[in-house]
């Protein structure tokens, strides 16, 4: 098996090389009108979107300012598979990860220590192309650049047993969380907040049901079981940013929306 989870989507997702993903990250941090919004709180875990950095990056970034203080010991990325089907949940068995500006190392030791309690596999497949997960390493790269990650890519699995796996990242007070997802894809740019206000909705007030009533999320599945699982810990979460493609492209046709907040204890 290879040693390395390589970078499938950079030049496409995002830069290829470092000086211009610096660039960016310089942008999306001076876009920040208000800094002053950006408190002391430190957050256990993020939800936040995987598009395109020139349509979502600004609100992915956003939340990051709330784990770059921290003194996490590694970052659990959790996506949706968009290209490969499989049943379950497959996580990184690499050593490392590549990104533009330099390899993150994965903690495979933890990794296959949780394999050994919790229904987490290997599906090499769903790894070889997910931007999901793979446009958050850069971001972890830029913030946490020791930290270690893992990557874990769920397919068709149960909202409980991908709670399972959250409820038991919690317990441990050394990770961080990341869950991937974009909210609704190519409606008017008034039907998308309409659909997209339910999954903001649910996420603000942590009540899983409200998902159910119209939230288009493409990581519906990992969004519900982080809910479950955050309401279980008596977390309290916070709406940081909204926006959608149309902010970029000025296109109010067929929109995608983002949206990013953070969970503290």
């Amino acid at each position: 098996m290879q040693s390395t989870r390589l970078a499938s989507q950079k030049g496409i997702f995002y830069p290829d090389n470092c000086s211009k993903l610096s660039i960016y990250f310089e942008k999306f941090t001076e876009y920040i009108e208000d800094k002053r919004k950006l408190s002391n709180k430190t957050a256990r875990a993020i939800i936040v979107p995987h598009a395109g950095y020139v349509y979502s990056g600004f609100s992915a970034n956003m939340a990051y300012q709330y784990i770059k203080s921290s003194k996490t010991k590694r970052v659990i990325v959790i996506g949706p598979s968009h290209h490969h089907y499989f049943r379950g949940v497959s996580g990184s068995y690499y050593e490392s990860y590549e990104t533009p500006c330099g390899d993150l190392s994965i903690d495979t030791d933890y990794l296959i220590s949780l394999s050994k309690s919790l229904p987490i596999g290997f599906e090499p497949k769903a790894h070889a192309k997910e931007h999901s997960t793979e446009v958050q390493m850069p971001f972890i790269k830029h913030y946490l650049p020791h930290t270690k990650v893992i990557e874990l890519i769920y397919g068709d699995v149960s909202v409980s047993s991908l709670s399972l796996i959250i409820d038991t990242l919690l317990q441990d007070k050394n990770n961080t969380i990341i869950i991937s997802t974009d909210l609704s894809h190519f409606y008017t740019k008034t039907k998308a907040k309409e659909l997209d206000s339910i999954c903001l909705e649910a996420i603000k007030k942590l009540d899983s049901s409200l998902l159910d009533r119209g939230c288009e999320a493409c990581g519906l599945l990992g969004l519900k079981a982080m809910i479950i699982s955050s309401k279980k810990a008596n977390m309290h979460s916070h709406l940081i940013d909204y926006r959608t493609s149309a902010d970029y492209s000025g296109d109010n046709s067929r929109v995608v929306g983002y949206g990013s907040a953070i969970l503290v204890e």
